[in-house]
């Protein structure tokens, strides 16, 4: 299962020895302002096996004891490994039923992208690309984490544009080994997971490939020879760009040396087709705290010409309990998010201050009470736009979209051998 970029792998489950309500934990990247969120699933967990032990929650990354975390997470997999905790399947495809917490089932495939069909710049013409922009400032820390591990565990989630559903059509678990099932912990919902057979894996990758025929991508897309855009990142993109990064570091510390069969070339991830009713785009808010907050409405009114008469532009901010609907004279991107992510940008740079990503609007409402400052309010972006507006103007600001609510987003369970 060769023909684009997406592998069969080599998958590490665990076995009928652990409890997989506890092993599976959400995405580490994940309720990183709610550390209430965390510290349930650590009650939860308790000394069970759990991927809670393999990953480091991003709202410790840059805490004290992170070094001491990291060599933990690392620790805690080579005992894993010895204690034969896992069962291995060679060459496979994982195919799984999320049900989300609206009863709503999601569907995927697991299994290896191929990290040399992968640019996360700007202006990428690669076959798998960054749908927002991404901060080089946050891959280092997340590099700490995979140096020195032999196992990677994803929660990158990678989007196909198959209006038709070509491709998971063919998914038949009749004819499947069913590999697990368990509900998921803190209002998770549901997963299934199936072994796809090496027949059915030949024709999901028939129908990738059709997906990423040039002539019949340029017609779908009304252009002409346009480079493929086959795989669109949707969650995970900096999970997926540390990985790159960390495959590219290995190729330099080792010149000459063949690497192209190296475990570290490859990165687990799930894909999902875009059109699934499953997904659900989502504005990410911002949460702006330790500013004036006085002082940055102020400049902000200034700087982004803000007035009640109405544009295609506008937000809401929220702040010490008053409420205000604002549109954006002065826009300095095609999108609502990136003319106010520019202006945040520049005044935290000038003056000080933090900003938050959080996912729902009573959320970042609260949060904003919390730390007594300002949540700013997006629209929604309609989905069927993602891969034209990639395409054509390369990737979005980054944070512009989420795919549902913090809930639904990957659980660990599958792991990857990525040393040799």
């Amino acid at each position: 299962m060769n023909k684009t970029a997406f592998h069969s792998a080599d998958i590490l489950i665990p076995g009928a020895s652990a409890d997989l309500s506890k092993w599976a934990v959400i995405a580490c990247d994940q309720y990183t302002s709610e550390p209430e969120y965390w510290n349930a699933v650590y009650s939860t967990v308790g000394d069970a096996p759990s991927t809670l032990s393999l990953i480091l929650p991003e709202i410790y990354l840059e805490e004290k004891d992170s070094a001491q975390r990291i060599e933990n997470i690392h620790k805690a997999m080579d005992k894993y490994l010895a204690d034969g905790l896992f069962e291995e399947y060679k060459d496979a495809v994982v195919y799984v039923e999320r049900v989300q917490s609206n009863g709503i089932v999601r569907k995927g495939l697991i299994g290896a992208i191929d990290l040399e069909q992968y640019d996360f710049s700007r202006g990428s013409t690669s076959q798998v690309r960054a749908t927002e922009a991404t901060v080089i400032e946050r891959i280092p820390p997340r590099i700490k984490v995979r140096q020195g591990a032999p196992l990677e565990l994803p929660h990158i989630m990678i989007l196909i544009d198959d209006p038709e559903d070509t491709v998971f059509s063919l998914a038949d678990t009749s004819s499947m080994t069913k590999l697990y099932e368990t509900e998921l912990m803190q209002n998770g919902g549901s997963i299934k997971g199936w072994l796809v057979g090496a027949e059915a894996q030949e024709k999901i990758d028939s129908a990738l490939s059709a997906l990423a025929d040039p002539a019949a991508f340029n017609k779908k897309y009304g252009l002409t020879d346009t480079p493929v855009l086959l795989y669109a990142m949707g969650d995970g993109n900096h999970s997926l760009a540390t990985a790159k990064e960390f495959y590219e570091q290995l190729k330099r510390e080792n010149p000459g040396k063949d690497l192209s069969s190296h475990p570290a070339r490859y990165a687990l991830a799930e894909i999902v087709n875009l059109h699934s009713d499953a997904l659900k785009f989502e504005a990410i808010h911002r949460l702006v705290y330790d500013v004036d907050c006085e002082k940055l409405i102020s400049e902000m009114k200034t700087a982004l010409a803000l007035s009640d008469k109405e544009t295609d532009q506008f937000f809401t901010w929220y702040c010490c309990g008053k409420e205000n609907r604002m549109f954006i004279g002065n826009k300095s991107s095609n999108l609502t998010v990136g003319s106010l992510q520019n202006f945040l940008d520049s005044y935290i740079k000038a003056n000080g201050g933090k900003i938050d990503y959080i996912h729902g609007i009573e959320n970042v409402r609260a949060l904003a009470q919390k730390h007594n400052g300002i949540a700013f309010v997006l629209p929604d972006m309609d989905k069927s736009q993602l891969f034209p507006t990639v395409i054509k103007d390369g990737a979005l600001p980054r944070k512009t979209f989420s795919m549902g609510h913090a809930d639904d987003k990957r659980f660990y369970i599958e792991a990857r051998k990525i040393t040799e």
